[in-house]
């Protein structure tokens, strides 16, 4: 297969992770007989340092013209520290997922037998937990009509964002839980604030009408707090949760927290145009340059590209390099056993990469 990939490193320890990920995405793919070219493009911070914009038209194109979009981190201190910036890292991850239609993220919460001990949950709760969050990500909120902080003819400052879906975005995002519920336990929960929220009740409204038309998938409805709460009395519970955006990205930075380290888990984000794969973590500004960055949901995220274009041999590959990875306490320093070998980012990736070719 001839794959184009767009590279997008970011801010913080982005660049190092990525390196990591391209070079375990280009030791499978030589394994495989694949051709896969990349392309290097500006986002987050290092663009706006740059050309001014955090996601430029020429990164816009570039991802366009791709088959996929490996993605790293954004986000820089200096603009969350100033409430009065214009431009912000953040905007061009929006931008990204507008732009490019895509409407769904896909984020797997699993657990790793052997870190199970890092979760702040107890063991006989969190061992075995094995769930999907789908997020729908360009409605909500993050992309409703906005009144930034002023002060009103009341002489009152306020401030406004609007919480708007339509039918349309609502049926697109459900379908695709119930494809991955398919897929997997067949158990779907739609995840809402209906008695309080209208955009809830058009949520659940259209999830009633959707549910007959997929019988062999159980259905069920949970308002976020209780979600919440679920989430972290009960993981084993969820099978797929599919939700709105807002309440989304809350539940799927919980869901990532139970497994013992944010660096862990990766994502996927899909739509009408070019897929995206990204760890779930942030920029972490404060380990760049140190090589203490867990590269492993970066590489993962490279796991989920693989099996995306249907290619599930390289994914599992990639799978079970990382699970051998961890048996052999090859780690970085937040998930290492006490007393074991000091690993860092380049020392990981470069070990799972050799295990690749020598796989």
């Amino acid at each position: 297969m001839n794959l184009k990939i767009a590279v997008l490193a970011g801010d913080g320890i982005g660049p190092e992770i990525m390196e990591q990920g391209v070079a375990v995405l280009s030791a499978v793919a030589e394994k495989f007989g694949h051709n896969v070219s990349y392309k290097e493009a500006l986002c987050g911070a290092h663009a706006i340092d740059e050309v001014g914009d955090p996601f430029p038209e020429e990164t816009y194109r570039t991802c366009e013209e791709a088959d996929a979009v490996l993605f790293a981190s954004v986000g820089d201190p200096k603009f969350d520290n100033d409430p009065s910036a214009k431009v912000r890292p953040e905007q061009g991850l929006l931008a990204m997922r507008k732009k490019l239609g895509l409407f769904a993220n896909i984020r797997p919460v699993t657990t790793f037998d052997c870190l199970v001990h890092k979760s702040p949950l107890k063991d006989e709760i969190v061992r075995g937990a094995d769930f999907i969050c789908i997020r729908e990500l360009t409605g909500g909120m993050y992309f409703g009509k906005k009144q930034e902080p002023a002060v009103n003819a009341d002489g009152v400052e306020d401030a406004l964002d609007t919480n708007y879906y339509s039918r349309p975005e609502v049926e697109r995002i459900l379908k695709t839980g119930y494809q991955y519920a398919r897929q997997r336990r067949k158990h779907l929960t739609v995840v809402d604030k209906a008695n309080v929220l209208a955009s809830s009740r058009l949520w659940r409204k259209v999830a009633q009408e959707l549910a007959p038309q997929y019988p062999d998938v159980e259905t069920d409805f949970m308002y976020v707090d209780n979600a919440a709460m679920r989430m972290i009395q009960d993981p084993k519970f969820f099978d797929v949760m599919v939700t709105e955006n807002t309440f989304g990205d809350i539940l799927t930075d919980e869901g990532s927290c139970i497994t013992g380290s944010m660096g862990l888990l990766p994502s996927a984000s899909t739509g009408s145009s070019t897929p995206v794969f990204e760890p779930i973590h942030g920029s972490w500004p404060q380990g760049k340059g140190l090589n203490i960055a867990n590269p492993l949901a970066q590489i993962l995220s490279v796991a989920m590209l693989f099996e995306y274009f249907g290619l599930k041999e390289e994914g599992a590959l990639v799978r079970k390099a990382v699970d051998e990875s961890l048996a052999q306490n090859v780690r970085t320093p937040e998930i290492q056993v006490e007393g074991g070998e000091k690993y860092g980012t380049k020392e990981v990736g470069e070990w799972i990469v050799n295990y690749i070719k020598e796989a």
